[in-house]
Parts: structure tokens; sequence; C-alpha cells
């Protein structure tokens, strides 16, 4: 198989490091941001030129061009980008502040809107590429306590379909990657907490129990290298792909209570068409 070039954001942990490693194990490239290089000086004392670390805050829109041009520059193509940098905000709705929020969708919408306008004139003269956005679970149903972040995860599967049938023509792919619970720091180091609201203290007990219950064994990021590498590998590769046991049937029951309400609500529904 052909050597590809990746460019990959939020490279200092968690998927974004594991899927950096299995790249270059097999012998591509890599161009992997991060806020402090320096958590990557181990990988680039093993993989040499192989590796381009560049220091990046995604929600700095010039800063993402510039660091797409670097790359480019650098290894003279892109195949493979992956927008992986981003955070879980928690919080109830009403506790959020307004920081709190607009950093959240800074990050996790904006971030991976830049890198992606910043990288398809790339893809679109070379006639292709695969544009990988990590998604969630929660980027298609939402529970108790993420609703910011479920926000965030809707707006980026909402712009990727979208951009999906965009670039179809000029051989571009766009997968959106949904895991669910991994033990990656998402909801640790990396995660940012609002101040609880005290009225809310017995929602909050019974939003943590259940998400104790859905995501009770959490998947191993190690082992979700091998699974990108088949997701690109792919021809065609998936619009859409569940990483992680759970989600597909978090999925199914959303969505056939969703399918159950829009039924029985339809008179209403033409009604409103006149």
């Amino acid at each position: 198989m052909a050597e590809k070039v990746w460019f990959i954001t939020g490279a200092s942990r968690g998927f974004g490091r594991e899927w950096s490693i299995a790249a270059l194990e097999r012998g591509d490239k890599v161009a992997a941001t991060a806020r402090d290089t320096a958590t990557l000086d181990d990988l680039v004392a093993k993989y040499g030129d192989a590796l381009l670390p560049i220091r990046l805050d995604v929600t700095d829109r010039d800063a993402d061009f510039a660091a797409v041009e670097q790359a480019h520059s650098h290894f003279g193509r892109l195949d493979v980008v992956v927008n992986n940098a981003g955070y879980g905000q928690f919080g109830f709705i009403e506790e959020l502040s307004e920081v709190e929020a607009r950093d959240q969708i800074e990050t996790n919408v904006f971030g991976a809107l830049w890198v992606t306008q910043a990288a398809l004139p790339f893809l679109r003269a070379q006639r292709s590429g695969h544009i990988v956005q990590v998604s969630s679970i929660g980027g298609i149903t939402a529970f108790q306590n993420v609703g910011i972040y479920h926000a965030s995860k809707w707006a980026l599967e909402g712009f990727s379909q979208a951009l999906a049938q965009e670039v179809e023509s000029f051989g571009i792919h766009v997968t959106l990657v949904e895991p669910g619970g991994f033990s990656t720091d998402w909801a640790g180091p990396s995660a940012k907490r609002a101040a609880e609201l005290p009225d809310y203290a017995e929602v909050h007990e019974d939003a943590n129990r259940k998400r104790a219950e859905r995501m009770p064994a959490p998947g191993d990021p190690t082992a979700s290298a091998k699974a990108i590498l088949k997701v690109v590998d792919a021809s065609p590769p998936p619009l859409r792909v569940f990483f992680g046991e759970r989600p597909l049937s978090l999925a199914k029951a959303d969505y056939e209570s969703r399918l159950a309400l829009w039924e029985e609500w339809q008179d209403v529904a033409v009604l409103a068409q006149g």
C-alpha cells in the first residue's frame, strides 16, 4: 500500500497519539500538532524525519492555515487530515458560563472547521484525500451534564455531512469517527467542569449513575489504532463509523424512539404544511 501523509491535531495524548504511532509504525509520515510539542519529543527521537511536530492551538485560525501549509510544504502532499483536538466540557446547561460555552465551540467546532478549510485547497488540487473528524456517540445523541459538548459534536456532524457531498467530485472523502467511552483523559485532565448549582445536586448524582451504566467497560485507545487504519485504507471509507461496542445499541434505541415520536405526531406535521 502506498505511503500516506497524515496531519493529526491533538497528537499529544489519547487517540491522536495512538493513531500517530500506528501510522508511523507502518511507514507513513505524520505532521502531529500539539499545544506543547515537548510531549512529542519521544516520538521524534524514535521516528526521526517521518514525524513533523507542530505547535498549534486549533482555535487560532491563522495558525491552523500556517500549520497545514507547513505540513504540506514539508512532506509535499497530504492524504489523511485528522481533526482530533478537542475536550469535554461538563456542566448542566444552566450552569455554563459564557466563556465555558464559547471555548467549547471554538475548540471542538471552529478548530476542526479551520483545519478542514486550510487542507481543502491542497486536497482539491491533488484530487484525493481523506478528512477524518473525531466526533462521538455524543454527536448523534445527548445526555445530561455534557449538553454544550453535544452541541459542538452535533455541529461537527452537520457541517461534515454537508462537506462530504461538496467534495466528493474531487476525490475527497470525509469520515466521522464516533467513539463511545474510551480510557483516554477526555473525562480526566483534559476535561473542564462548570461550577455546580446546589439545586441540581440530586440530578447530578443521577446523571453520573446513568453515565456509568451507559459505558461500563471503556475501550482501549491503543486498540483503536488498528481500527483507524482500516478506516483510512477502505475504498471507499464510511461517512460514519462507531468506535466501541456500546454506541450501536445506544444509537438504535435513540433513533427508534425518534421515529416513533415523529410517526405519532405526523398528523400535526401534515397540518402545519397547509
